[in-house]
């Protein structure tokens, strides 16, 4: 039976998702393509090119491989290489091209080996990594400057059965062609050469070979060892942290209850006929802590989009648990995170209008489309200047007009419609607020406060304690994001996730409690911005890591890594604002529950 026409891009979406590794089965003698994909400087992941924009051997007719989502996201564009390897069949020095380079061309290949370009192949799914060429500074006084081009590739592949397990690409023993004495108009020949070399193995894992080294063979560094040690002494100052804050505010709190509810009860025996005369803290304020914030619709839209992040980083990483990444699918959580947003759009507007409606909001149609376009325009601005400068560069990072127009009508066939849908299942579900304390009609004067209780204090100390908290872990993800490690300790991040979010709810928790205690009853948008400004502090780090732990320059790199910078401060707000919010409502619940009043 066909699928419905709705269902059409997310079923079409499934399979560019989870297509199948295109992992062949061979007989001795049968071809095994080798793809050529794309180069760039080393130090910068994102900006990438075609590998046949190099002056190198490329066929007369170019015939590019059919690519799924994630790799096209990942700057991916195979095609079909000139290198001949047939199955367990070995080559020596195999003439690939013999090529006559113009002076343009080798000022090209040089400028391209000083930038430290590398090439990757595929073969079989498997990368294989290597440098363009050779440079070589040595001495002061004098000062030598050698440039040399890679025109023998070997390469080194290993079989078990009818699989290619490992493959790597390597220069040892070999001479780069010089490229330092190319004088006046005349053309440098040049002839590339490659030699194939096969084994076979006891593994039947791909990607690894003997000795436990991985497919790129060291090519990319290897830094990201079980770092368990540090972890841990980051956990144990949270828990440090967290148990001091939950016991002494506990300790407070009990104290606090038993002695209004004594007041209260002697007030009652003694016909005080005002309420608040003599009475301080944060009892005096609660006919005036369920007041309704302003701009109620914003508020509900970030509280939307933040439950659907957290749903959809909790979805990212129980699947990375589950093994459903392998470090050599291209892309692959990329094209996860993408299903993964348009399935949690019913999140953000259930969550939303559901909120809404029981804090007395009426626009619930307003409220449903500040929702959906809360984290979709900011991500659409920011992409829009990202690509249009890969595309005005040639960079195979920017996306295709056809997979531009696959996500658009994924949103709006599946994205969009399911938080419509959301929202009018969360209106219709929505009950009464049902606050434990009524609402005078008149809003009670709050008294100054102390700089201490000022907003920017608070955003400082919410912020900087969450972000202390994955300060460690931080650097990984960035080396792995925008650098060249292969992040596999999944483990390790579902456990400093779940610190993150804890510590962000415990101390929005007792920020709130110091902000009732100064009678100050605005805790509505404050408990959203306190945690919420670790999103602050991530991009503040990222602006170091930038400067300080990377080498990364140029246009092309430095507007990707800012742009997208931002967007993850952006989407660490909404999700800790989320949680943060929710944790100081259910606390400010909790003790004027326990409260006795008339």
């Amino acid at each position: 039976m066909a699928p419905h026409p709705f269902l059409a891009p997310l079923v079409s979406l499934l399979y560019l998702v989870s297509a199948a590794s295109s992992e062949g089965r061979y007989r001795q003698g049968d071809a095994v393509m080798l793809y050529v994909n794309k180069v760039g400087p080393y130090h910068n992941p994102q900006e990438t090119y075609h590998y046949y924009q190099l002056p190198v051997c490329s066929p007369t007719d170019i015939r590019h491989k059919s690519l799924t989502l994630g790799e096209v996201l990942d700057g991916d564009r195979m095609a079909e290489s000139m290198y001949e390897i047939r199955f367990r069949e070995n080559v020596d020095k195999k003439v690939l091209c013999e090529m006559k380079l113009s002076p343009q061309q080798v000022e090209r290949l040089r400028q391209a080996i000083e930038e430290l370009y590398y090439f990757e192949f595929v073969v079989d799914d498997l990368p294989l990594r290597g440098f363009v060429g050779y440079m070589e500074e040595s001495g002061f006084l004098p000062h030598s400057h050698k440039i040399g081009l890679w025109t023998h590739l070997d390469f080194h592949l290993e079989w078990n059965g009818d699989r290619v397990i490992y493959a790597n690409v390597s220069v040892r023993d070999v001479k780069p062609a010089s490229l330092d004495d190319v004088r006046g108009p005349d053309p440098l020949p040049i002839t590339h050469t490659y030699s194939v070399r096969w084994s076979e193995t006891s593994s039947e894992r791909r990607g690894e070979r003997r000795g436990g080294r991985g497919g790129d063979d060291g090519f990319f560094p290897r830094t990201l060892e079980i770092h368990w040690l540090s972890i841990i002494n980051s956990m144990v100052l949270v828990f440090l942290l967290v148990g001091f804050v939950v016991v002494i505010l506990m300790r407070v709190l009990k104290n606090d209850l038993a002695r209004y509810n004594l007041d209260e009860e002697a007030s009652s025996s003694s016909s005080g006929d005002d309420f608040d005369q003599g009475d301080n803290g944060w009892k005096i304020i609660h006919t005036d802590v369920f007041r309704f914030p302003p701009c109620r619709s914003l508020l509900c839209a970030v509280l939307g989009v933040g439950s659907q992040f957290l749903a959809l980083g909790t979805g990212i990483i129980v699947m990375a648990l589950l093994g459903m990444f392998n470090v050599h699918r291209h892309g692959a959580i990329n094209s996860a995170a993408i299903l993964l947003y348009a399935l949690t759009c019913c999140v953000s507007g259930y969550v939303s209008s559901n909120f809404y409606r029981q804090i007395g909001g009426e626009r619930w149609v307003w409220n449903i489309l500040l929702t959906t376009s809360l984290f979709s325009a900011p991500f659409f601005l920011t992409w829009s200047v990202v690509n249009s400068v890969h595309w005005a560069n040639g960079s195979t990072q920017a996306l295709p007009a056809t997979t531009i127009l696959l996500l658009l009508t994924v949103w709006l066939l599946v994205g969009f419609p399911l938080t419509v849908i959301g929202g009018i299942f969360g209106k219709n579900r929505a009950g009464p607020f049902d606050a434990p304390c009524r609402t005078k009609n008149i809003a009670r004067e709050i008294p100054p406060q102390p700089w201490y209780k000022s907003t920017l204090v608070h955003m400082t100390i919410g912020g900087f304690l969450p972000f202390s908290a994955i300060s460690v872990e931080l650097y990984y993800i960035f080396a792995t994001v925008w650098g060249r490690e292969q992040y596999t300790l999944y483990g390790i991040l579902f456990f400093v996730f779940a610190i993150l979010l804890s510590v962000g709810a415990c101390i929005s928790i007792a920020l709130t409690y110091f902000q009732l205690s100064g009678e100050d009853y605005r805790w509505w948008w404050r408990s959203v911005l306190s945690a919420g400004s670790t999103g602050l502090f991530i991009f503040l780090y990222s602006v170091f890591y930038y400067s300080r732990r990377s080498n990364m320059s140029g246009a092309v790199q430095t507007v990707e890594f800012f742009g997208y910078s931002l967007l993850t401060g952006y989407v660490f707000f909404l999700m800790l604002g989320t949680i943060s919010f929710f944790a100081s409502l259910k606390f400010i619940r909790y003790i004027y529950v326990n409260l006795k009043m008339d």
